[in-house]
């Protein structure tokens, strides 16, 4: 690079990029999307500070990375350069395929595919359009790669990812409760037996972490209304969705109007270049706009729906140990009829119900999977 470069990170102060290639895949369109995708959705309507994106996690997430792989280096363990700029590349790029309002609308907008999935097959554009210098990065990403470690790094359950993110939405949120010692969990880290392992003395360290993960899934991740909200918009779409399948005028910007109108699969995905072009067109500036117009839709349930989501008239949430009577879901859906002259079915959109899990850890190896 003709210089260095650097980038002033709220959460750990002055962060290096240390290839050209990196600072490439940075500046790249389908990287840059990620500024107008928030990383915690519609939160901000719960903790008003939470306007940070997928693009400060992605960075954040690289700079662990560097500190991971510069601390692992020091107590003996080989990583050649090549492995830790395709470990970099893996983690940067570890959400480049979250569509807008990230995990809320991942089922609604498309189906049967996830957003690593989607991540994977821009990797692997992008390995094209960049002459193979992404290959080793994938087989990190997809965990093919022979030291099973350096996938561990970008996904496990104690990765780099996990590590910015609990950090950046607690500083953020102001919750702090989510705070963990970051560095400190990085600085016990080892390999042992290809594994990435933790050293004695950061058990504690790591007990925080499980604990504070816990609490941010209760008092942010799943915050009633911040559940509220998300299933809020992700029935905007489903009607919207409705609508324009069924051939009514919806307003919305091509890229969106892409997807609204017809059913996209993983194998559309798999087999039409234009749907992974349009994708990355989509950001949360799309949904937002889309939601605007159709407050004054002449859909009464799509304009009820957009004039909730707008002025804060989010849904009640009640949360249960078992799931609510057939009783109490018909009494509510009767109050919902008479109040917006609804049918039966039209009532799903103000009544329903769902199933949410706090499941901070999982003993199950996890795996990217190959989608192509």
């Amino acid at each position: 690079m003709s210089k260095i470069k650097i980038f002033n990170d709220p959460v750990y102060g002055f962060v290096i990029i240390p290839r050209d290639i990196i600072f490439q895949l940075i500046e790249h369109p389908y990287f840059q999307r990620l500024r107008n995708i928030k990383q915690l959705g519609l939160t901000s309507l719960v903790y008003p500070g939470a306007l940070h994106t997928r693009f400060h996690h992605a960075l954040g997430a690289l700079h662990l990375m560097h500190l991971a792989i510069d601390n692992l280096r020091q107590k003996g363990v080989v990583v050649s350069d090549e492995e830790y700029i395709g470990a970099s590349i893996a983690i940067l790029l570890h959400d480049i395929g979250h569509g807008p309002f990230s995990h809320a609308l991942e089922q609604v907008m498309v189906e049967g595919i996830s957003h690593e999935e989607i991540s994977l097959l821009y990797m692997n554009r992008l390995n094209d359009e960049f002459g193979g210098q992404l290959s080793l990065a994938i087989e990190i990403f997809k965990g093919t790669y022979h030291k099973k470690f350096l996938h561990q790094l970008v996904s496990s359950q104690l990765d780099t990812d996990r590590l910015d993110y609990l950090r950046r939405d607690s500083f953020y949120t102001g919750v702090s409760e989510g705070t963990i010692g970051s560095d400190r969990i990085i600085l016990m880290m080892d390999v042992r037996d290809n594994q990435l392992v933790i050293e004695d003395k950061g058990i504690y360290s790591v007990e925080k972490f499980l604990m504070s993960r816990s609490f941010m899934y209760w008092q942010v991740y799943l915050h009633k209304t911040v559940l509220s909200a998300e299933l809020l918009i992700v029935k905007i779409l489903e009607r919207a969705r409705e609508l324009a399948l069924a051939g009514e005028t919806v307003f919305a910007s091509p890229a969106f109007g892409f997807f609204l109108t017809q059913k996209i699969n993983k194998n559309r995905f798999l087999t039409d270049s234009k749907v992974l072009d349009t994708f990355a067109l989509l950001d949360d500036v799309d949904i937002l706009a889309s939601v605007k117009n159709w407050a004054t839709h002449s859909d009464v349930i799509l304009s009820a729906l957009c004039k909730k989501m707008i002025n804060r008239d989010l849904f009640r949430v009640e949360l249960h140990k078992t799931p609510p009577s057939p009783e109490t879901i018909s009494q509510l859906k009767n109050k919902a009829a008479a109040k917006y002259h609804l049918s039966d079915s039209e009532t799903s959109y103000f009544v329903f119900s769902d199933r949410v899990e706090n499941k901070t850890y999982t003993s199950e190896e996890v795996n990217i999977k190959n989608s192509a």
